[in-house]
């Protein structure tokens, strides 16, 4: 056996270092362009009331005396934490088609398509919670079923029938929930759907796990057991596609799928699977949200596709594809998100304050690019040594 051979698990930690540093990189390049841009627009307030709440997020109410004396300062990361649940799914729907070699860019329109499923099952049929979870994963999965067919029998490109789709199924699922305001799901005066606490409490996530209420631990309602649900669900998709003959199959059709074929991998059937769970991740993670009673859904915001759709594709790059490392990534995006909400408006516009996190999960989304260059850099590395340990 050769000495100097470097070991699989020698690899595979070259590998995570690579992909952990990109994105430590792109995260710092991130702040430091925001940072360069609020300074650009108010020099003086750039640091206290621009880019230190942002890095701060859901940790801003900390060390705040009267707040921590009634347990408020929680809240904030309570509300990070509720909103990153769904910003794993979405990040887990595209990570998994772009293993695959497709890519999912409507993960949008099957989150839309989840949000119905869900809330149709809780407030018109008043479902226990797990079923409307269910229900919005198989709304998800459905409509992520249709690119995949298309692809898999007659070659469409996935990229145009789902950015279509998003936007049918946008029209479609808000169509059915408004109603011209006669829908049994939709509230008139607050022109919102019901609370799922007003017409279903069975239908909410529940809030304890093993008798811990996390609801009175980060003082908001929202806080339910749905992050610890997506962590559970990252895990199997890891599990899946790193441990077992389906998702090798699935990895080989995304590598070059007429090697499959020929190897007597049955390609179609793996494209259309492949869309169809990631459809149902993004319906799964919108049951999350909404089943948690973080937002009431809006019907009549017809013009805008739900941000965690699109979220999910800087989720996805930012982890690398990884499944386990879009558990992070998504917490890290909510962070942006949460810290970007509590930048002083009446310094910076909130549309600066979405502007600065766009600028840094763009730069997210070069992760990819310089994973590549740390893994030269420790390959040859490691190449080196391989030589110097011969020449001995």
């Amino acid at each position: 056996m050769n000495k100097n051979a470097v070991s699989p698990l020698m690899m595979r930690a070259k590998a995570a270092g690579s992909s952990v540093l990109s994105s430590l990189v792109c995260i710092l390049m991130g702040l430091v362009l925001g940072y360069l841009f609020l300074l650009l627009l108010n020099a003086e307030h750039a640091w206290d009331d621009g880019l230190l709440p942002i890095i701060k997020g859901g940790f801003k109410s900390f060390g705040n005396e009267a707040l921590e004396a009634t347990g408020a300062h929680m809240k904030p990361l309570g509300m990070e934490i509720a909103e990153a649940a769904p910003l794993i799914m979405t990040g887990l729907s595209v990570a998994f088609a772009f293993k695959t070699g497709l890519f999912n860019i409507g993960a949008a329109g099957q989150y839309v398509l989840g949000a119905f499923g869900g809330l149709y099952c809780a407030l018109v049929l008043q479902l226990p919670w797990w079923v409307c979870l269910l229900a919005a994963s198989l709304c998800g999965a459905l409509w992520g079923a249709i690119p995949g067919i298309l692809k898999a029998y007659l070659n469409v490109n996935e990229v145009i029938t789902c950015i279509m789709l998003n936007w049918i199924g946008l029209y479609g699922a808000n169509t059915l929930m408004y109603q011209g305001g006669n829908s049994p799901m939709y509230f008139l005066k607050q022109a919102k759907t019901y609370t799922v606490a007003s017409k279903s409490p069975s239908s909410l996530i529940p809030s304890k796990i093993f008798g811990w209420d996390l609801t009175k631990t980060f003082n908001y309602s929202a806080m339910t057991i749905a992050i610890f649900l997506a962590i559970i669900v990252a895990i199997a998709i890891y599990v899946i596609l790193e441990k077992t003959t389906f998702g090798y199959e699935l990895k080989a059709c995304g590598h070059n799928k007429n090697a499959a074929k020929y190897a007597g991998i049955n390609d179609k059937r793996n494209i259309i699977l492949s869309m169809v769970i990631a459809g149902a991740l993004a319906g799964f993670g919108a049951g999350l949200f909404f089943l948690a009673g973080v937002e009431q859904y809006n019907p009549q915001e017809s013009t805008a596709l739900p941000g965690q759709g699109f979220n999910g594709i800087s989720v996805a790059l930012l982890a690398s594809l990884n499944p386990i490392g879009c558990i992070f990534s998504g917490v890290f995006i909510s962070h942006l998100s949460v810290g970007g909400n509590a930048m002083k408006q009446s310094t910076f516009p909130k549309e600066i304050a979405d502007a600065v996190s766009g600028i840094i999960v763009y730069l997210c989304a070069f992760s990819i690019l310089f994973k590549g260059f740390f893994r030269k850099l420790f390959g040859s590395k490691l190449f080196r040594k391989k030589e110097g340990g011969a020449k001995k």
